[in-house]
């Protein structure tokens, strides 16, 4: 029993966004402004640019590969780009990691 209530609650501490210090810190630098520290987007960018709402199934209907290249190459609609590219300033490792802590929004 004390087994299995320590690996529920080292689960829950990797699960919160505490666990995730650099990621949290670099997705608070580099993408709350629009996403919103919350991960709502709804920042007076994130509604122009039509920021996802991370907390929803719906927002989060993209694989971890399409959550990666977005990071580094940005987001395009047709000729408009939505979000810039941030290759060159995160590497893909943080890249990987910016997704999984974007994967704790969800409700």
């Amino acid at each position: 029993m004390k087994l299995h209530i320590t690996l529920l609650s080292v689960a829950a501490l990797l699960a919160s966004p505490a666990a995730f210090g650099d990621a949290a810190a670099l997705y608070g630098k580099s993408c709350a402004s629009c996403h919103g520290k919350d991960g709502k987007g709804d920042t007076k960018m994130g509604k122009k640019a039509g920021a996802k709402d991370y907390t929803t199934a719906e927002g989060q209907k993209w694989s971890d590969a399409e959550g990666v290249k977005a990071i580094l190459e940005g987001v395009k609609d047709g000729d408009k780009q939505k979000m810039k590219g941030f290759t060159g300033k995160v590497t893909e490792a943080e890249a990987k990691e910016l997704v999984t802590y974007i994967r704790t929004f969800k409700k």
